[in-house]
């Protein structure tokens, strides 16, 4: 997943609600997950920098693996209800990369699917073949709401958390 928070991540707006983005700073190289960051809603012209608490050690600061971005901890704006839980992703492309492990037929282990991979850690009930047909939709409803960006187009999902940063909780993230 952390692959998924190098680039553009879609957030609810902390201003209007509506959809923002994520990216990073422009002008700087890329080599790092944590590298500033920049805030930027197209609706309402809001923006907000984010920096490491440590620059030497480019981590510190940030969380990567729940329903929030790891850099402004803002809701994401790709939530749904799903099975009962809440699925979410950073971008349509951590979306697509879930749809095609939920729609494969056959999933093998091997170099690509480690102990560390985002697909290795993903919760039991996604991984579940009776809720392959929820996931599925749940993912069809998250393409079709990253393509929209009004504050009324905002999924119910994303307002389950509340609007305000909530503390990182301990142990392993929900997704």
């Amino acid at each position: 997943m952390a692959g998924f928070a190098h680039r553009r991540i879609l957030v609810v707006c902390p201003r209007c609600g509506g959809r923002a983005v994520v990216v990073p700073r422009p002008g700087l190289p890329l080599e790092r997950v944590f590298v500033p960051r920049r805030l930027a809603c197209s609706g309402c012209g809001a923006t907000a920098d984010w920096e490491p608490r440590l620059p030497w050690t480019q981590i510190l600061g940030a969380a990567v693996g729940d329903s929030q971005d790891p850099f402004f901890r803002q809701p994401l704006w790709l939530q749904t209800f799903c099975a009962g839980r809440v699925l979410w992703a950073y971008n349509e492309e951590h979306v697509d990369a879930l749809a095609a492990f939920v729609d494969a037929r056959l999933r093998e282990s091997g170099p690509l699917v480690t102990a560390g991979s985002m697909f290795a850690r993903l919760p039991l009930w996604m991984k579940r073949a009776d809720n392959r047909s929820d996931v599925t939709a749940g993912l069809e409803a998250l393409k079709a709401l990253a393509q929209r960006s009004a504050p009324a187009d905002r999924s119910d999902a994303a307002f389950e958390h509340g609007d305000l940063p909530r503390a990182l909780r301990s142990g392993r993230p929900r997704t």
